[in-house]
């Protein structure tokens, strides 16, 4: 029987496909790492460089009678606000990666997948220039735009092309997203700190979309028949059963290739009965409609917003409620203890979503209602200010890290576990606009709660 091109390919027992299996797992995590990488370390420089033009466009602070300079706070509020908002540099962040995963579903699958890669790549490249060379704070934003170009058309994309892997690639891609947010934080700082100004930096950097590119095109081992630099003419996906006369159940698809381990029978359950239902009701072989592309992503409803949730909640701690956080008795500054908030959340982030090969949660919502709790308690927190030390909120951001991450890899792991070969390549395209949603909404909503509590 002819296997599907997007379905997992065969791997053998013998030595050369364990070893095609871990070259993709690795792979799959570069790929991870270094489109998230780029985005970390490019609005971490953009950061540096917006406040650097900042204040040289505006008055220089007051000199004290020693010669040292004062440093000018919100003194009337009871909280130590920053004055100079990132709201420009946020929404730039985030609002391309939102509109491209919003629409790239529906036309995204006309682009070959190695045609892809290389506007990632170049995006990446030309952000790291532009900010690296930028004047103005509109160059610097216009840098970060082509920073979340490159990574919410990478997401997208190497999402789809892991259908066209052994599911194990999945647990590579989340640990490599995860790894991301720690390296990148950690080498820009490294860097920074080392006396390295933050334009040499991104130049050093321009590393990363190169590793990017050599991990797709030379360390990947794709199917023989995957269509790299073109798309067959009968659309989205269907190419792959052109000759067959019937789908399979999903479940017979993953028994036959993966012959490590075997799916438990709720996995079996679940899997069965989801193909079975969308067999039934119409689905039929050949291109995808809109109609159908509608039809799946009513389906991935129940991934897709217990994911926006999360994050919304996530982002609106670490972007509305963690700055106000701060605990002058402690020996760490007020800029040490919000580092330490983000290590510790981008720690907990890689923990998580490297989980996959220990553990699945299938039940989304639990940890969207965890993950509102965390933002319920540490906006009260805020506003009564009755914690007292920082150590208290490190366990909680390490906490809301974990819970994020493990939300994330596991709504991937069960739309790809879920839903059938022919819909598959669109579900996981169409699905990773949850994260990004809850982002947008969450900028939306922190940065009025960061006015109203600066105000007070």
């Amino acid at each position: 029987m002819d296997r599907a091109l997007n379905s997992d390919p065969v791997i053998t027992a013998g030595t050369e496909g364990r070893f095609q299996r871990w070259r993709n797992c690795i792979g799959f995590w570069l790929l991870g790492l270094c489109n998230n990488f780029a985005y970390v370390v490019m609005l971490s420089a953009a950061h540096d460089i917006l406040q650097k033009q900042e204040s040289q466009n505006t008055t220089a602070p007051t000199p004290a009678p020693n010669g040292t300079h004062i440093e000018i706070r919100n003194s009337s509020s009871r909280y130590d606000c920053n004055p100079v908002s990132t709201a420009a540099v946020l929404l730039a962040d985030i609002l391309p990666t939102l509109i491209i995963k919003f629409t790239a579903p529906f036309y995204i699958h006309k682009v070959p997948y190695g045609f892809r890669v290389l506007v990632c790549f170049f995006t990446a490249v030309i952000s790291f220039l532009v900010v690296s060379f930028s004047s103005t704070i509109w160059m610097s934003i216009t840098g970060v735009v082509f920073a979340s170009i490159s990574s919410g058309l990478g997401e997208l994309s190497f999402l789809s092309l892991s259908v066209f892997f052994s599911r194990d690639v999945l647990s590579g891609w989340g640990s490599g997203t995860g790894a991301a947010g720690v390296a990148g934080a950690f080498l820009y700082s490294a860097f920074t700190q080392a006396g390295l100004t933050p334009q040499v930096t991104l130049w050093i950097m321009l590393v990363v979309p190169v590793i990017l590119a050599v991990s797709y095109f030379f360390l990947l081992v794709f199917p023989p028949s995957f269509p790299q630099w073109r798309r067959d003419e009968v659309g989205h996906g269907s190419s792959r059963r052109a000759n067959s006369q019937e789908r399979r159940p999903l479940i017979e698809e993953e028994t036959d290739t993966d012959e490590d381990s075997e799916p438990s029978p709720e996995e079996q359950d679940n899997c069965t009965g989801h193909a079975l239902f969308l067999l039934t009701e119409g689905h039929h072989i050949g291109p995808l409609t809109f109609t159908d592309q509608i039809y799946i992503i009513k389906g991935l409803l129940k991934f897709i917003f217990p994911l926006s949730v999360v994050y919304f909640a996530e982002y609106f701690i670490n972007q509305g409620l963690l700055e106000l956080l701060y605990f002058p008795e402690s020996p760490l500054s007020h800029a040490e203890q919000y580092r330490w908030y983000q290590t510790l959340y981008q720690i907990g982030v890689f923990a998580s979503r490297t989980s996959l090969v220990c553990f699945k949660i299938r039940k989304i919502f639990i940890m969207s209602l965890l993950q509102c709790v965390n933002a319920v308690l540490l906006g009260f927190a805020v506003y009564y200010q009755f914690l007292h030390y920082p150590w208290v909120v490190f366990i909680i951001v390490l906490y809301e890290g974990l819970l994020g991450g493990a939300a994330y890899v596991n709504t991937f792991y069960f739309i790809r576990e879920e839903t059938t070969e022919r819909d598959r390549e669109f579900a996981m395209a169409a699905a990773s606009v949850g994260d990004s949603l809850g982002i947008a909404l969450s900028v939306a909503v922190s940065f009025p709660v960061h006015q109203y509590f600066c105000s007070l």
